[in-house]
C-alpha cells in the first residue's frame, strides 16, 4: 500500500459524526462537515480551521501541550464575560453539568468525577491521600512524567513509603505484565502507570494491570494525561481504582484544567490532603464527615469559566468521534513511522506492535545528535517537537493530533533526510 492509498483509509470504522451538544449544552456552534471517505482531507481541513493554531510552524507537540479550539475559545470568553456581569461563580450549575459530560467522555459515574488544574494535580490527590506507612511498596514505570512519578518520591522522602521503578519493554505487551508482576512482594500497597508514556508513546494494558492488582489488593492509579482526547476508553471496563488526567493536551481544553476519577467503591481510601468548601457539610459538626462524591477533593472557589470550556472541548471531541480520531492519530503516526525507519540511519524507540502505541512518535538518527535535530527541526524548518532526553533516550518526539495531516508527516520526513544529507 503506497502513501496515498494508507491516508485514505484513515477513520475506517470510526462512529459517525455526531450533532455538536449534548442534552445540557454549555455552548453550541456550527457542526463539521459531513465526513466522507471518498474525501476525508477535507473533513480533517475543516477541522484544522477549527483552532487558531499560527500556520507560520508546524505544531506537532501536543503530547506536551495541545492546543485549544476556537468555539472553546470562545466559550471560555463568553462564559466569562457572563458570569462577570453578574458576578456571579456559576459554580454548581457548570461544575455539575461538565461533571456530567466528563463522566460520559471517560464512562465513569458522575459522583466518581471531580476537577484538578491538572494531572499533576490529581496524581497528587491519590498519592499524599492513600493510608500508606514507612516501608510500604509502590511500583511505577521509569518513563513517568515528573507530574506523575515526584508525588511518590515526596511520599518516599516525608513516610519512608519505598519507590520500586521498572522499565518498559518497548517490544512486548506481556513482557511488561511481567517486569510489573516481578517486584510485586506482600508490601506492595500501589501501582501507578502512565496509560501512555510521554517520552515514547508506549501504551500499556491498563485493564489487564487493573485485573492483576485488584486481585491483590493494590492500589491501581492511572496517570492518564496522554490518553484522554487520544483515544476512547471506558474507565468501568479497566477497573482502575482511580484516573487522573489534564485538560490542555488531547482534550484541547483550556491550561488549568484536569479531572480526577475515583472509583465509587473506593472513595473512602483517599483521604483529602486539602479541603473546604464542597468537601463537607458547612455545620462543623463534632465529627467531620466527607460528601460521598470524588467532588470532596474540589474546594474553594474555582475559575468555572475554563471548567465550561473543558466541557465544550469534550463535546467537539464527540462530534467528531473519538474512534474517528484515534484512527487518524494513529494513522498518522503509523505511516510517518514507517517512512522514518525507511531512512538511513533513523531508529524509531516508539513500538512497532500496533497495540502498544496511538499518537506518539520519537526517533533519533545516529548521524546527527538528537539536540542538533531537535533545533534543526524547530529552527530551520519551522516546526514543533519535543526533545527527550529522559533515561538517556535521546531523541525528538512528534505528536500527531486531529489537526495535524499527511502534508505534515511528509515534511517531517523530508527535512529529517534535509538534515541528514547536510550533516
Amino acid at each position: 500500500m503506497n502513501r496515498k492509498q494508507f491516508i485514505s483509509t484513515l477513520g475506517v470504522g470510526a462512529a459517525g459524526l455526531m450533532t455538536f451538544g449534548c442534552k445540557n449544552s454549555i455552548a453550541t456552534t456550527k457542526a463539521l462537515p459531513v465526513f466522507s471517505m471518498e474525501n476525508p482531507d477535507a473533513f480533517w481541513a475543516a477541522v484544522r480551521d477549527e483552532f487558531p493554531l499560527t500556520r507560520e510552524r508546524t505544531y506537532m507537540n501536543n503530547g506536551g501541550l495541545g492546543p485549544a479550539s476556537s468555539r472553546v475559545l470562545n466559550a471560555v470568553q463568553a462564559k466569562m464575560k457572563e458570569l462577570q456581569e453578574t458576578s456571579e461563580s456559576g459554580h454548581d450549575e457548570i461544575m455539575d453539568e461538565t461533571r456530567a459530560v466528563a463522566a460520559d467522555f471517560l464512562g465513569a459515574d458522575t459522583d466518581e468525577i471531580c476537577f484538578t488544574r491538572n494531572s499533576t494535580e490529581a496524581n497528587s490527590i491519590i498519592a499524599a491521600g492513600l493510608k500508606l506507612k514507612e516501608g510500604d511498596e509502590v511500583i511505577f514505570e521509569s518513563h513517568a512524567h515528573p507530574g506523575g512519578g515526584i508525588a511518590w518520591m515526596n511520599r518516599q522522602k516525608r513516610h519512608g513509603v519505598k519507590v520500586k521503578i521498572f522499565d518498559p519493554d518497548p517490544d512486548s505487551i506481556e513482557g511488561n505484565l511481567n517486569r510489573i508482576e516481578a517486584l510485586i512482594t506482600p508490601k506492595t500497597r500501589v501501582i501507578q502507570l502512565s496509560h501512555v508514556t510521554a517520552p515514547t508513546g508506549i501504551l500499556f494494558d491498563v485493564k489487564a494491570v487493573a485485573q492483576m492488582a485488584r486481585e491483590r489488593d493494590i492500589w491501581f492509579h492511572i496517570d492518564g494525561a496522554q490518553s484522554a482526547g487520544m483515544f476512547p476508553f471506558n474507565l468501568h471496563e479497566i477497573g482502575c481504582h482511580s484516573y487522573g488526567t489534564s485538560g490542555h493536551k488531547w482534550m484541547g481544553g483550556p491550561r488549568g484544567t484536569g479531572i480526577l476519577y475515583i472509583a465509587k467503591d473506593h472513595m473512602d481510601e483517599v483521604e483529602a490532603s486539602h479541603a473546604g468548601a464542597y468537601s463537607g457539610p458547612y455545620e462543623f459538626p463534632d465529627t467531620f464527615t466527607y460528601v460521598p462524591r470524588a467532588q470532596r477533593h474540589e474546594y474553594g472557589t474555582r475559575n468555572t469559566e475554563i471548567i465550561a470550556g473543558l466541557a465544550v472541548a469534550m463535546q467537539f471531541q464527540n462530534s467528531i468521534g473519538m474512534d474517528r480520531i484515534a484512527a487518524y492519530g494513529q494513522g498518522l503516526a503509523t505511516y510517518l513511522q514507517k517512512g522514518l525507519r525507511e531512512i538511513d540511519s533513523v531508529e524509531v524507540l516508539t513500538p512497532e506492535d500496533l497495540r502498544m502505541y496511538r499518537s506518539m512518535t520519537t526517533f533519533k538518527c545516529a548521524k546527527v545528535d538528537f539536540h542538533n535535530l531537535y533545533e534543526s527541526l524547530s529552527h530551520d524548518y519551522h516546526f514543533r517537537c519535543r526533545i527527550v532526553e529522559e533515561r538517556g533516550l535521546n531523541a525528538v518526539r512528534i505528536s500527531t493530533h486531529l489537526y495535524n495531516s499527511k502534508a505534515d508527516c511528509d515534511r517531517v520526513m523530508e527535512s529529517v533526510q534535509d538534515i541528514l544529507r547536510k550533516a
